[in-house]
C-alpha cells in the first residue's frame, strides 16, 4: 500500500501540479520564516528553504512522504522575492523587463530517513514590456504572492514571455517530472521492503 503523501506549501499552483499527475495527498502547512544563512550561495537557497518545510511536517508524520518546495527569481546575482504590494510588483516587473532571469525551484522529499533534495533551474527571457502592460498584469492579476511578480501560466507569460529554456513547470513552482520520479523511487522501495 502506498505511503501517505502530504505537500508542505499552500501554493495553488503546487498543488494544480500534483493533482494533473494524479497524486492522492492532503496538503499540510507549518509556518517557517524561509530565512537562511548569508553566506548560502544563490543557487542553494531554495533547496535549503524546501528542507526546513519539510522537517517541521516530517517532525509529526513520520510515516507519510513529504513533498516540499521553494521558488526564487535570480536577476543578475540578485534574488527578486515577492513583491510586498502593487508598487513593488510593477518595479519589479520593470527590472525584469526586456532581460533574461533564472527561475530556480528547490524541492526536498523525505520519507523517514530519506532525504531527497534536488534543484531544477529554468531561464527565462522577457520580452520589452510597456508601463501600460505591466500596470495591467499587476492591477488585474495580483501577483503578490509570487516570486518576482509574475506567473508563467497568466496572461503576462502569453504576451511577455520571449522564450524560456528549461522546465515550463518548474516556472510555475514545480519541476513535476522529476517529483513524480522520486515519489515512485520511494513508494517502490517500500513496497520491495515489504516481501
Amino acid at each position: 500500500m502506498h505511503k501517505r503523501i502530504l505537500l508542505a506549501s499552500q501554493s495553488p499552483r503546487r498543488k494544480q501540479l500534483l493533482e494533473q499527475a494524479e497524486f492522492i495527498f492532503d496538503v499540510l502547512v507549518i509556518p517557517t520564516e524561509e530565512t537562511f544563512p548569508d553566506d548560502l550561495p544563490i543557487a542553494e537557497v531554495p533547496v535549503f528553504i524546501a528542507a526546513e518545510k519539510a522537517k517541521l511536517v516530517a517532525a509529526d508524520n513520520k510515516d507519510a512522504i513529504i513533498i516540499a518546495a521553494d521558488t526564487i527569481v535570480v536577476l543578475e546575482h540578485q534574488i527578486i522575492g515577492k513583491p510586498a504590494d502593487e508598487a513593488a510588483a510593477i518595479a519589479t516587473l520593470q527590472k525584469l523587463s526586456g532581460k533574461t532571469h533564472q527561475v530556480i525551484t528547490g524541492v526536498c522529499v523525505v520519507l523517514e530517513d530519506n532525504h531527497i533534495q534536488f534543484s531544477s533551474t529554468t531561464t527565462v527571457r522577457f520580452n520589452a514590456l510597456t508601463d501600460a502592460q505591466i500596470i495591467h498584469y499587476v492591477q488585474k492579476y495580483k501577483p503578490y504572492d509570487k516570486a518576482g511578480a509574475y506567473a508563467i501560466q497568466e496572461w503576462i507569460g502569453a504576451v511577455g514571455i520571449a522564450e524560456i529554456h528549461g522546465d515550463y513547470y518548474n516556472v510555475m513552482g514545480l519541476p513535476i517530472h522529476k517529483v513524480v520520479e522520486v515519489v515512485q523511487q520511494l513508494q517502490n522501495q517500500q513496497e520491495g521492503i515489504k516481501f
